[in-house]
């Protein structure tokens, strides 16, 4: 049976040649009446280590202060600072400018200026919104900017929200956005440490969101009426396409196991009724699991076949193969510290988000940096 949403919660209608990566979660509440496709057989997660020289020469981009989101614009990069509320051009020659400081950004804990994203263009052509998750007084929101001026001193007009009421707290926010292959929205919500909202399907908190550009309910959104996607998640934290469509998310467990999962409409993951592998047919199990200590993950990128994982605690970027989700390599351990982006920009190179000035460990010398890592196409 579908579920309409809660009154409460507000959608503004006016107002990614190597291997592969990972990500994490699970739970229980009324499943829609078609029941998802099946994901692949789960497995625990043994990595290898691979030299971080695989991926050849990288030059960083020092200076900046808790980035958390990358978004190209042609050759520009559009970066996030949580905590400041600054969004950063970096241009091609590695230099770096402030656009503006988005208004009303409230920092706490993990709250602050999240996820980035711009609108889906032709090729060639420039985006014409930049989309940027943040934390406001009254909850989470995603924001849409009319996006002008030209690589290397580009600007942003007047915001206008899209969705807004998702459910924060001083952890466990999501706030990863990014636009699907099918021209859609999607934006992580945590369940801003309240587990029970993650089964809630009349509340935002715990989900997997998807929206029109505009910010209305797709018609053809697994639960009637409602911006909800998946649900059962903990702190979903990267979203990411393979070529044929399948979409992989990571996921910040709890004490156990950290996940990646393929979502699929209408799923249900598991948290907090189970999180890792169950083996239960209520819940979508992940695909691989490993335990928090080992590799906390945060952004993912796909590309050539490949899953790409930024991981903050284990301070390493994690591949999965497509061809063999069970597997996985390691790579440029502890060179860089925190990693909490990956994305591959339109040239085809990878580039890394480093968080080491957040407070959570000692800042190396020129953190937090923007890194090519040298891998191309």
């Amino acid at each position: 049976m579908h579920r309409s949403p809660c009154p409460k919660c507000t959608l503004a209608l006016t107002a990614g040649a190597l291997a592969a990566l990972l990500a994490l979660t699970g739970c229980a509440a009324e499943p829609p009446s078609d029941p998802p496709a099946p994901s692949p057989a789960p497995t625990t997660a043994a990595p290898t280590e691979t030299p971080a020289e695989t991926f050849g020469p990288r030059q960083p981009t020092t200076g900046l202060s808790a980035p958390w989101s990358i978004a190209f614009v042609a050759n520009s990069a559009l970066v996030s600072e949580r905590d400041s509320g600054r969004l950063l051009e970096l241009t091609e020659d590695g230099a770096s400018r402030e656009i503006t400081t988005i208004a009303g950004v409230v920092h706490g804990g993990e709250g602050g200026l999240l996820g980035l994203a711009v609108s889906p263009a032709e090729a060639g052509a420039q985006p014409e919104f930049l989309y940027a998750y943040s934390t406001a007084e009254s909850g989470n929101r995603v924001q849409r900017f009319p996006l002008t001026g030209e690589p290397g001193s580009l600007a942003v007009g007047e915001p206008r929200t899209i969705i807004e009421g998702i459910p924060r707290a001083t952890s466990h926010n999501g706030g990863r956005i990014a636009f699907g292959p099918d021209g859609m929205l999607y934006v992580t919500a945590g369940d801003a440490s309240q587990p029970w909202l993650s089964q809630d399907l009349d509340s935002l908190g715990g989900k997997i969101l998807r929206l029109t550009p505009d910010g209305k309910v797709p018609g053809d959104n697994p639960f009637d009426g409602s911006p909800v996607y998946t649900y059962g998640h903990r702190n979903p934290q990267g979203i990411a396409w393979a070529q044929d469509g399948t979409m992989y998310s990571s996921e910040f467990g709890q004490d156990t196991w950290d996940e990646l999962n393929v979502i699929t409409a209408g799923s249900n993951y598991g948290w907090p009724e189970v999180e890792g592998i169950a083996g239960d047919g209520r819940y979508v199990d992940p695909v691989q699991q490993w335990t928090p200590d080992e590799a906390s993950p945060s952004g993912i990128a796909i590309t050539d076949g490949t899953i790409y994982i930024a991981n903050l605690r284990g301070q390493r970027v994690r591949t999965v193969p497509l061809s063999d989700l069970a597997a996985s390599s390691d790579h440029f351990v502890e060179e860089y510290g925190r990693i909490r982006d990956v994305a591959v920009s339109p040239d085809g190179k990878l580039w890394l988000l480093s968080n080491n000035t957040d407070g959570r460990v000692e800042p190396r010398e020129g953190d937090d940096r923007f890194i090519d890592s040298g891998l191309v196409q």
